[in-house]
């Protein structure tokens, strides 16, 4: 009886640890990776998961608070942060939104990127490890935050996946592909220019 005690307890030991790394990687990710770029697939559900869409893009950040994220057609769009304000540019609408980044990052699932106090804007958790991945959740701390949890995903210490829950318990996934950690990326990426002609829209 007392092996078979020990050898659950040896077991639950060994296996505690493989949760506890995905906030160390978290953790890690935030301090060490100071820019990055990767292709995604972005599926966006319903809260009951009923209806699905969705859609192809890439995204590159180099911290502090610049990031980029080109969403592919027919739902193209481009978010730009140049580390004073975000810009939201919709080809179909042929509009641009801006908003002050401290007002659009705040504890955000891109202040993860961008590189936004953890332990300050989040409380984090380790997850059981899923599809392949080791997960850690962010639960934001403001009240008024617009999404109830953002769950990060990795592959070793590689970024494989974000789910973001919104406040209306609609789930995006990003599902990440040829992560790319610590790469050079021009600056100009990161200014958005409205094109001529476009309606601006200060918030």
């Amino acid at each position: 009886m007392k092996r078979l005690i020990l050898t659950a307890l040896l077991g639950a030991a060994l296996a505690s640890p493989a949760w506890a790394d995905a906030v160390a990687s978290l953790r890690q990710f935030v301090q060490e990776v100071k820019s990055g770029r990767a292709t995604f697939t972005q599926t966006v559900s319903s809260p009951d998961g009923a209806r699905k869409r969705s859609t192809e893009g890439r995204f590159e950040f180099v911290r502090p608070n610049r990031f980029r994220f080109d969403y592919a057609p027919p739902m193209a769009q481009h978010i730009v942060a140049d580390g004073q304000k975000v810009w939201l540019h919709d080809p179909d609408l042929d509009q641009v939104t801006v908003r002050a980044m401290g007002d659009a990052l705040g504890a955000t699932p891109a202040a993860l990127l961008a590189g936004g106090s953890l332990d300050k804007d989040f409380t984090l958790k380790a997850l059981p490890d899923r599809d392949g991945l080791q997960w850690a959740e962010a639960l934001p701390k403001a009240r008024d935050s617009q999404f109830q949890a953002v769950r990060v995903g990795f592959r070793g210490k590689d970024l494989a996946a974000l789910e973001i829950v919104d406040s209306f318990g609609q789930v995006s996934v990003l599902s990440m592909r040829q992560f790319e950690a610590n790469v050079s990326l021009a600056p100009e990426r990161f200014r958005f220019t409205p094109p001529p002609g476009a309606d601006v829209l200060e918030q």
